[in-house]
């Protein structure tokens, strides 16, 4: 009887053995997380000028059409623009950075993304004239906002973006799209719709009347091609692994504050280990810590984050004390 039940037991734990594994093997890998910065668009400046009549950030307005095909697409998770441009905001980020990948890199990891996205707008214009020759957009002058006299043309496009590492700086991979209308026009703005959305030098190039303009398709076309090479890319990119390691600043009712923030890695939805110090042992020979004895206090999330400091509540365990100590290992 007694050989039956330790059978029987021997098959629960192995059968439990079994289950722990494949639930493991089942729970999805996390996404990995890009920030993508506004494309820099210096090289085509004066003609985007001469093309609408004024300044148009058309490199804001690209990265904004990549955002929404990456989420769409799903396989990267994106940073929200709201806490990217606090970020830089606090950095002091300029539009001279945004192809900068040693910049780009340092807002990265702040931003705690695994790669960070950098672009340019080489080519924005026609087949004949192209914005792209620099200068005050003189070739297009006398002929109108968006137009280029009578003769009829189709609009070109052309986009190429890098993934920089955070950690070393290296261009991961590199992206390019180029569109181009499938219509003629007289005027670039022309095609289609009526769009008059730059207003105070913003672009919204996802409404559907920019993109029945002929420069609206040829934008769409070279976005839709960049990023389906971003996606293709993501094999090149590493979910970096984050060590959190801190201490318990206060503790104050049922909120446990820690000397860790947003720039240590620390997220809203985090879980922390607390241990709390024993003993120390020291190497006889020269006096230093060789190892630290510690006892499990217990498990806090955390609710609120800003740079240097995180705002927890208690999952399990009770009794925390300013100093125990916090770890974590996130992805």
């Amino acid at each position: 009887m007694r050989k039956v039940v330790v059978s029987l037991l021997l098959l629960a734990l192995a059968c439990l053995a079994v289950a722990e594994a494949t639930a493991q093997a089942a729970a999805p890998a996390r996404k990995k997380r890009l920030a993508i910065l506004d494309f820099d668009y210096a090289t085509v400046h004066g003609g985007v000028a001469a093309i609408f009549g004024q300044d148009v950030d058309v490199g804001k307005g690209i990265t904004d059409l990549l955002v929404t095909n990456l989420v769409k697409d799903g396989t990267y998770s994106i940073i929200e623009r709201k806490a990217l441009d606090k970020i830089m905001a606090e950095q002091n980020f300029s539009n001279s950075d945004r192809a900068n990948p040693n910049s780009a890199a340092k807002i990265g990891k702040l931003l705690g993304v695994d790669a960070i996205v950098v672009g340019s707008i080489t080519q924005f214009g026609n087949e004949t004239k192209n914005t792209n020759v620099g200068g005050g957009g003189g070739n297009w002058g006398g002929f109108g906002v968006g137009g280029f006299g009578h003769k009829k043309s189709k609009a070109i496009v052309a986009v190429t973006a890098r993934m920089v590492d955070i950690d070393t700086g290296e261009i991961l991979g590199v992206a390019e799209g180029k569109g181009e209308s499938s219509r003629e026009h007289t005027s670039l703005l022309g095609g289609g719709g009526n769009w008059h959305g730059w207003g105070g030098g913003a672009a919204d190039f996802g409404s559907s009347d920019f993109q029945s303009t002929i420069i609206g398709e040829a934008v769409k076309n070279a976005t839709t091609q960049l990023s389906t090479e971003v996606i293709a890319n993501k094999d090149k990119l590493v979910a970096r692994t984050i060590i959190v390691e801190g201490l318990v600043a206060a503790v104050d009712g049922g909120q446990i504050v820690l000397n860790v923030g947003g720039k240590q890695g620390v997220k809203v939805g985090d879980q922390l280990n607390v241990e709390r110090v024993t003993k120390e042992i020291k190497d006889p020979s020269t006096g230093k810590v060789i190892r630290r004895l510690a006892t499990a206090v217990g498990v806090v999330k955390v609710t609120d984050v800003d740079d240097i400091s995180s705002v927890c509540t208690a999952v399990s365990g009770t009794g925390f004390k300013i100093g125990d100590a916090v770890k974590t290992v996130t992805q």
